[in-house]
């Protein structure tokens, strides 16, 4: 049986794309912590863990009428960022696929109430949030990796549909996962005419006191493994914007047990500001006795 071996809700904002003297430029003379972070996660979780796949729950990835999933068995060329072509420019990637996985993840959709169709064209579009993160994480290791698009039609229910969908998939195949759900919290920009008097990244920059506050409320619910708490007060949270109605946390969530998910997470580096937006990287580690209060493994 399948299971979950480790799962992140990781940034994958552009700066870390940027070289390290632009980074420094944008910051104050400081380099953000987002990178050392991911470094570590890197080096503590991608290069100890034991795992065949990575699934990447894409908030930049954006469906209409079903979620999608990439079913290509081999992913390679070069990419730039349609939203951003100056900093994110002929990025190599190659990776590896997972078809079986991907096919057992839509092979769920129905008995979960939803829609999700896997994808195997080539020409398939790639979004920076899946390339950014692979590019930190799995540039070298001979993993898999796969991504999953948010239904912009869909609202909670149906990202916990989804998710559910997604820990079933894993149980019933022998793949053990890293589940990435890479996206921000709250999330607003400052109008163009204003945004480049806050790139650095000191969260004072953040679009407003509200917007931290609720941030770093569901902060300290992850820390405790109070993820019930984060989804009873969702439709408070939507009143900051999360990125992409936080749709792949809520999928992530959903795979590892929703309501029962009880995993404590660990901040790696800081809560930061990105002309607005709220940037930080967390991670959940499996409990021994698995990822939801009442043990049962996802």
């Amino acid at each position: 049986m399948g299971e979950v071996v480790g799962a992140g809700l990781l940034s994958h904002v552009p700066t870390i794309m940027l070289p390290k003297e632009t980074r420094l430029e944008l910051n104050e003379g400081k380099e953000i912590s987002l990178v050392p972070a991911l470094e570590r996660i890197r080096a503590e979780k991608f290069e100890t863990l034991d795992y065949d796949t990575v699934i990447v729950l894409d908030s930049h990835w954006f469906t209409t009428v079903e979620f999608v999933v990439t079913s290509q068995k081999r992913r390679a060329g070069l990419f730039t960022a349609e939203e951003l072509p100056r900093g994110m420019c002929r990025i190599p990637y190659e990776w590896r696929g997972d078809p079986e996985l991907a096919e057992a993840i839509a092979a769920q959709a129905e008995s979960h109430g939803t829609w999700i169709t896997p994808i195997d064209d080539e020409y398939l579009p790639l979004y920076y949030p899946s390339v950014n993160i692979w590019s930190y994480l799995g540039k070298g290791l001979d993993k898999q990796w796969i991504s999953m698009s948010v239904c912009q039609t869909g609202e909670t229910d149906d990202f916990l549909r989804v998710g559910r969908a997604i820990g079933e998939a894993i149980r019933e195949t022998d793949r053990k996962v890293i589940i990435v759900a890479t996206g921000s919290m709250s999330h607003t920009f400052y109008k163009l005419k204003e945004l480049r008097k806050h790139e650095a990244s000191d969260p004072s920059h953040i679009i407003t006191q509200k917007a931290r506050d609720m941030d770093h409320e569901r902060l300290q619910w992850f820390f405790e493994g109070r993820h019930d708490r984060v989804l009873e007060t969702m439709p408070e949270f939507m009143t900051v914007r999360p990125e992409g109605m936080f749709a792949h946390y809520l999928m992530m969530a959903g795979a590892l047990g929703e309501m029962d998910f009880a995993a404590p997470g660990v901040q790696y580096g800081d809560y930061e500001n990105s002309i607005g937006t709220s940037q930080v990287h967390v991670w959940f580690d499996r409990p021994q006795n698995g990822w939801t209060r009442t043990g049962a493994a996802a």
